[in-house]
């Protein structure tokens, strides 16, 4: 007879290890004084810009937590013998070894707001992570984007072949969704319940599958400004909304709060986007790890095109301050946060 965990599910399987708990307790709900976790990023803002030091010690919090949440993910999904040691293998290649890990450093971030213990929001980011990973692996693909390189490696499917990629997409989608669902996440199954369906409404059809549908529609024909912010606001900016989302769900935020973090999230992913696509339009392949000029390349509709590099460059600032006003009632301890809606507009990769 199969051995079974407490959870019901068999100890052989691939499935999120439960971390260590930490001793942070929850705040209550609300807007916290200030964060149980991190170094405090203080940031003198100069008409909604965050000081440059603030900046700089952003980029070293973001080094070490995506240490923190590869570490997670190594855990989580450990090598295994068996038929299935190739699968395992191809999940860990996706996902694994780079990354900037924004999206599980924006839901660590934000449930430090709210007295998070980390070893939640870890899993929640490494959540966040997985979902990323298999949407970059099943994108790469020939019938996608058809890109052989991924964060200055060869694509998964080139790696080792495309059935093998799609399943490896296919199994880190389902761990994502058994991270949420497993009672390390939260005791209490009610965030559980509410980060499952967040997700699953930030990936699906209604966010970024739809905006990937939309995006291959799009190539070799002109779309408009509101077409191509409403494909990338899907695409790519639904689950970087969610991510950030994810952190006051874990922190039982109230709706009021909850809103204002979801704004943050949306216009952060917005200016992700523009600057991506600045990015795209003049970085080098070794500068962005993947093959630059794809868009052109492809005709798609783009900020760029749109709006040429200065312009997209304003609108990315512009976004960025629009993030950063979504925490006015927020304190200090949200710096970290407006601190990341700079980076994402001054990055080169």
């Amino acid at each position: 007879m199969t051995e079974t965990t407490a959870a019901g599910i068999p100890s052989g399987s691939v499935l999120p290890a439960t971390i260590d708990p930490l001793s942070a307790n929850e705040t209550a709900s609300g807007i916290p004084s200030g964060s149980a976790h991190a170094p405090h990023l203080s940031a003198t803002q100069t008409h909604g810009r965050p000081a440059h030091g603030a900046v700089d010690a952003l980029r070293t919090a973001l080094g070490l937590r995506a240490a923190e949440v590869e570490a997670a993910l190594d855990r989580m999904m450990p090598p295994v013998p068996g038929a299935e040691a190739r699968l395992v293998e191809a999940m860990r290649y996706a996902t694994l070894g780079g990354g900037k890990r924004l999206r599980g450093f924006l839901a660590t971030e934000v449930a430090d707001l709210f007295g998070v213990p980390r070893a939640r929001s870890l899993r929640v980011a490494a959540s966040v992570e997985m979902l990323h990973a298999y949407s970059l692996v099943h994108d790469d693909l020939p019938a996608m984007d058809d890109d052989d390189l991924r964060r200055g490696q060869p694509s998964a499917h080139i790696r080792f072949d495309e059935a093998t990629a799609i399943l490896a997409g296919d199994a880190l989608q389902t761990l994502a969704f058994a991270t949420l669902a497993d009672p390390s996440t939260h005791p209490d199954p009610q965030p559980r319940i509410a980060l499952v369906a967040a997700l699953a409404d930030a990936a699906g059809a209604s966010g970024m599958v739809g905006g990937q549908m939309i995006d291959m529609e799009g190539e070799g024909r002109a779309l408009s400004l509101p077409e191509v912010e409403r494909l990338h606001a899907l695409k790519t900016g639904r689950l970087i909304r969610y991510s950030a989302e994810a952190g006051a769900i874990l922190g039982q935020a109230p709706p009021p709060v909850r809103d204002r973090i979801a704004a943050y999230g949306r216009d952060l992913g917005a200016a992700f986007q523009v600057a991506d696509d600045v990015l795209d339009a003049t970085g080098t392949a070794e500068q962005l790890g993947k093959t630059a000029g794809k868009d052109a390349e492809a005709g798609k509709s783009t900020f760029v095109a749109l709006l040429g590099i200065e312009g997209a460059r304003a609108e990315a600032d512009r976004l960025a301050r629009a993030a950063s006003a979504a925490l006015d009632d927020f304190g200090p301890e949200a710096d970290g946060l407006r601190a990341l809606a700079r980076y994402v507009v001054e990055r080169q990769n």
